[in-house]
């Protein structure tokens, strides 16, 4: 049996809401409440299977536990970014690439940390540059990551994104719009690790000397010589 309320105080709910005897402002009502339980209970359909996958549950059992395929368990609740559309391909690189570097370091999760990792492989990329003007290297960004966490054994074949991760990302899109851009890109991305502070990333960037103005302001440099490098038409 379905928690919450009955079908009765649903549609007194939905009523009140409305503020109007019309029938179509009450089914307006009505598709407005329902799409906000879907979204809920979507949401909370996601912990749970999140919370499995931390676990080392494989997506086989998860399939079963849901009573849907293998493919449209992976398909629904893999992390896909809404806003991935805005992403530059650079910056949609770092997702699969983060994944790779949780994976060779053994962990279960993909975290800010691998985010971080994962900047380092493209050396023609913004954020890159920018890191390596900043004497942070891939090596010491490593070395720190397994301080924190070490080496594991996880046989995780698909380590999922912990949530301050799925945030940075998200964060990247503000970063973006902050700085008057219309894409994301792998600079977005640098920048939006130090939205939580208390995320490894961060503490490795800030102890490495960093902060976010500073590298902000390296990435406004380099932005804008790019700009003036470009023959003119």
């Amino acid at each position: 049996m379905p928690p919450g309320s009955t079908v009765d105080e649903m549609i007194a709910t939905v009523r009140a809401d409305a503020g109007s005897d019309d029938a179509l402002d009450q089914l307006a009502a009505a598709s407005r409440s329902v799409a906000e339980l879907e979204e809920v209970a979507d949401a909370a359909l996601s912990y749970f299977v999140d919370q499995c996958r931390r676990r080392g549950r494989s997506w086989s059992e998860i399939s079963k536990a849901l009573g849907v395929t293998k493919q449209a368990a992976h398909k629904r609740f893999s992390y896909t970014p809404a806003t991935l559309e805005r992403f530059t391909p650079r910056a949609r690189a770092l997702l699969p690439g983060a994944v790779s570097e949780a994976l060779r370091l053994g962990h279960d999760n993909v975290g800010n940390e691998h985010i971080l990792l994962a900047l380092f492989t493209d050396s023609e990329s913004i954020a890159a540059k920018v890191l390596a003007e900043a004497k942070i290297t891939q090596a010491t960004v490593e070395r720190r990551i397994l301080e924190a966490n070490r080496r594991g054994s996880s046989t995780n074949e698909a380590p999922p994104f912990t949530g301050e991760a799925t945030e940075c990302l998200e964060k990247a899109v503000v970063e973006a719009l902050r700085l008057g851009h219309n894409y994301v890109g792998t600079e977005h991305v640098l920048l939006a690790l130090f939205a939580n502070a208390d995320a490894l990333a961060a503490q490795i960037l800030t102890e490495a000397g960093a902060t976010h103005d500073e590298l902000r302001d390296r990435i406004v440099e380099k932005l804008v010589g790019l700009i003036h490098s470009r023959p003119q038409s």
